[in-house]
């Protein structure tokens, strides 16, 4: 079967000057269609007709026939038909004729070969390239303006609606004349939503770029009562940094799934390590992500022995794998002498709700008291507090406890909900709100931390872990009243006594100290840094 693919690119394009040359992921626009063309299966012979001395060193260093376009078959009123029956030598007996337009560069030559069998398959005259894309629209009828449709329904609901993309046009060869490309029996192909952008506009440009300049993302990440779950709630922040959907990694032997709530993100469980560099191996990411704490050097030269071209990132990392990442991020410690190393609360990562929220509002006396320590809380010290606070001495005081979702006993510490002054809620979803209706909190020296500090919440804090003891952010200096690794229940009642009865004037300087600190532009210098690796 003799199958010629015609591709048309004039020189004179108007709108986006030297559009079918220009650069686009690296390679000039024209260059995709040429590359699906003569990676197809199907098609025998590639054409390209133009009036461009550019176009044609590029069509012939990639292999591909050129036509020179006569000067009157390059003006505007010209159709594309008369361009296609022009290059077609009717020397040969074709069988069909496939005409792809150099302005899809985001068709792959899968797609196009699907669609090169069907037309073959059904017998058709013609098949066209087009998208499902149902929308509700409207149109004109008798001079008015009228619904193209007789219900309102939601977009998935509507029926189909298929717009031509300009992909390619498969023609059987005797259905091309100077006239028409379409023949008697006529159908449409749906090629992915993906693969149908036709670049006609700046805006089309911009998008096409985006596309082809899309890095492939992975994330690895663990997290469980002892490790903490801090880290899940940043990977899914930092996920949606991406313009694109990341593959998020988790062990199953370390990680329950339903740490990272209800969440439409992709979740990839593993089986330990060797599998999830198997997987690496076959995906061939751009950027791998972990934030899993220490690396050792062993797995960071497994990781790149698989993923040779990739940018790595680690998060919260003091392993001696850093040596070999690319990027790390602590921004939980003090800063380090490695460049690779970013560290400090200018690289904390907000979540997205605590960006609406404004500071509180120092008030003159303590009246409610906000109480979380985490997802996790492995040294038990909501237990302690609910004991603590549940004497009658601190009846006028309303403690808001929060427990997380890998907290142990959770039904235990439910039932101090008996007490007027005390309420305890389990995996809430609207954290800042309940922060902001407090006038103090008590909490350890993670993520949460840094939430109480970016609403100038003054603070008690306590550490989980000799590694959270090296956490640099949550300490007097920056504002906190910082008692240590598992404090003696009587250190933290008195400091808890020394808060409720502190001055306004007295809490306004703790929150003065902590607001002292940027914690809000993190998300934009993380993301900055490392697309710019």
């Amino acid at each position: 079967m003799k199958i010629l693919a015609v591709i048309p690119a004039r020189a004179g394009s108007k709108g986006i000057p030297n559009k079918n040359i220009r650069i686009i992921g690296g390679h000039p626009l024209i260059y995709y269609s040429i590359k699906n063309a003569l990676s197809s299966e199907y098609i025998t012979d590639v054409v390209i007709t133009t009036d461009s001395p550019e176009v044609k060193i590029i069509a012939s260093q990639m292999g591909a026939a050129v036509r020179w376009r006569d000067e009157r078959l390059c003006g505007d009123s010209v159709t594309l038909d008369a361009v296609i029956y022009d290059a077609v030598d009717r020397s040969v007996d074709w069988d069909y004729i496939v005409t792809m337009q150099p302005t899809s560069p985001t068709l792959t030559a899968e797609t196009l070969d699907k669609a090169i069998s069907y037309a073959i398959e059904n017998d058709l005259d013609t098949l066209i390239s087009a998208i499902n894309a149902p929308h509700l629209s409207w149109g004109v009828k008798d001079g008015k303006k009228c619904p193209n449709y007789t219900e309102r329904l939601n977009r998935q609901y509507l029926p189909p609606c298929y717009v031509e993309t300009g992909a390619f046009v498969i023609s059987k060869a005797s259905a091309v004349s100077e006239k028409s490309r379409i023949g008697e029996k006529v159908d449409v192909f749906e090629v992915p939503e993906n693969e149908s952008y036709d670049v006609d506009t700046f805006s089309d440009l911009q998008a096409v770029a985006a596309v082809m300049n899309r890095n492939k993302v992975a994330i690895y990440v663990n997290g469980n009562n002892k490790r903490g779950i801090g880290h899940i709630y940043r990977v899914l922040e930092l996920a949606d940094e991406f313009y694109s959907k990341p593959d998020i990694y988790y062990d199953l032997n370390q990680t329950d799934p339903s740490v990272f709530g209800r969440t439409t993100h992709t979740l990839i469980p593993v089986n330990g390590i060797a599998e999830l560099f198997d997987r690496c191996r076959k995906e061939k990411y751009d950027i791998f992500i972990n934030d899993i704490l220490s690396t050792s050097i062993d797995y960071m030269i497994g990781l790149r022995s698989v993923l040779p071209n990739a940018r790595i990132i680690n998060f919260e990392d003091d392993g001696e794998g850093i040596l070999k990442a690319d990027l790390v991020f602590n921004a939980l410690y003090s800063e380090s002498g490695m460049p690779q190393i970013k560290a400090g609360e200018q690289y904390y990562i907000s979540g997205k709700t605590f960006m609406f929220y404004e500071p509180i509002k120092i008030n003159e006396k303590v009246k409610r008291i906000f109480v979380s320590f985490g997802g996790a809380d492995p040294q038990n010290y909501s237990d302690r507090l609910l004991k603590m606070v549940s004497k009658p001495e601190y009846s006028n005081f309303h403690f808001t406890v929060v427990i997380g979702r890998a907290k142990e006993n959770v039904n235990e510490l439910l039932k101090y909900n008996q007490f007027e002054n005390i309420e305890v809620l389990y995996d809430v979803s609207n954290m800042p709100e309940l922060m902001t209706s407090c006038d103090m909190g008590i909490t350890s020296r993670g993520r949460t931390g840094y939430e109480l500090a970016l609403l100038g919440i003054p603070s008690i804090a306590m550490a989980q872990n000799r590694r959270e003891e090296k956490h640099g952010f949550v300490s007097n200096e920056n504002g906190f009243t910082y008692i240590g690794l598992n404090p003696d229940d009587e250190i933290i009642e008195s400091n808890l006594k020394m808060y409720l009865g502190l001055s306004r004037n007295a809490r306004q300087k703790f929150q003065d100290k902590l607001l002292s600190h940027d914690l809000r532009g993190g998300r934009k210098r993380v993301m900055s840094l490392i697309n710019s690796i």
